[in-house]
């Protein structure tokens, strides 16, 4: 009971244009991002806060057997772990949707905005690739981890360094880290939009979540072009609302892109 007067009360906020942080339906809350937040313990790493919203990205690096079908590429590996100490809603143990969905839309916005040249993590065809594993880990859930787990992961991947191989020994020499960054091309986003009875708001907090019909979430490029797209939420979208909402989350992912 007490759930259903929440939602009707964001509803009726909504369809005011207001909200309940007083911000405008199209504004990001307060954003920041340190990079290197865990340097010694790997290669690459980053925390994001999107308002109470907190995630922390690690990128570390193995060297694997590269995939019959595409011999002379490497690969990522993302991880998502929903830690119970950010909200009372996660629980202990194996993966689960949420977290599964969350680690998909990660990997996806990287590897179809093809970023991250696979081929330059070939070590030698058909037997050694550079595997990059991205794991996420949501600190605090006050909403929109899906845009906070993207922004910290590439940011992680930005702050990656190579660490040394010994071709000789064929093994990772952790301890030594070099200057090498991994080979990108790209600066892809993913901003989420949502619909809360007919209206669409930008980085909703947890009770506004509560209330959404639907959920689409758009990674892109610098361009403007369209590399990946999720849809959740328990209403369907039409191709109007569709359209909407990907012109403000394109619009919006320019602010999100001059932060990384």
């Amino acid at each position: 009971m007490v759930e259903e007067s929440n939602k009707k009360y964001i509803t009726a906020l909504i369809d005011k244009d207001m909200r309940v942080d007083g911000r405008p339906l199209d504004k990001y809350r307060d954003i920041t991002i340190e990079y290197g937040i865990s340097s010694k313990s790997a290669e690459g790493s980053a925390k994001v806060t999107i308002g109470e919203t907190v995630v922390v990205a690690g990128v570390k690096f193995e060297v694997g057997d590269p995939f019959p079908d595409k011999p002379d590429e490497g690969t990522i590996i993302v991880n998502a772990e929903l830690l119970p100490l950010s909200s009372p809603e996660f629980e202990s143990g194996p993966p689960d949707v949420q977290s599964i969905e969350l680690a998909r839309v990660v990997d996806r916005g990287i590897r179809e905005s093809k970023a991250l040249d696979f081929k330059k993590l070939c070590i030698k065809e058909g037997e050694k690739v550079w595997l990059i594993f991205i794991d996420v880990y949501p600190l605090n859930d006050a909403g929109n981890l899906f845009d906070a787990a993207a922004l910290a992961a590439f940011a992680a991947v930005k702050d990656a360094r190579f660490p040394k191989y010994d071709e000789k020994l064929e093994r990772i020499v952790y301890d030594e880290r070099t200057d090498k960054k991994l080979p990108l091309s790209n600066l892809p986003v993913a901003c989420t939009v949502i619909k809360v009875n007919g209206k669409f708001l930008v980085d909703p907090v947890t009770e506004e979540e509560d209330a959404m019909d639907a959920r689409l979430t758009v990674a892109s490029l610098e361009n403007g072009n369209i590399c990946a797209m999720q849809k959740g939420g328990p209403k369907p979208l039409n191709a109007t609302e569709v359209m909407k909402m990907v012109e403000l989350a394109l619009e919006k992912s320019k602010e999100l892109r001059k932060i990384l």
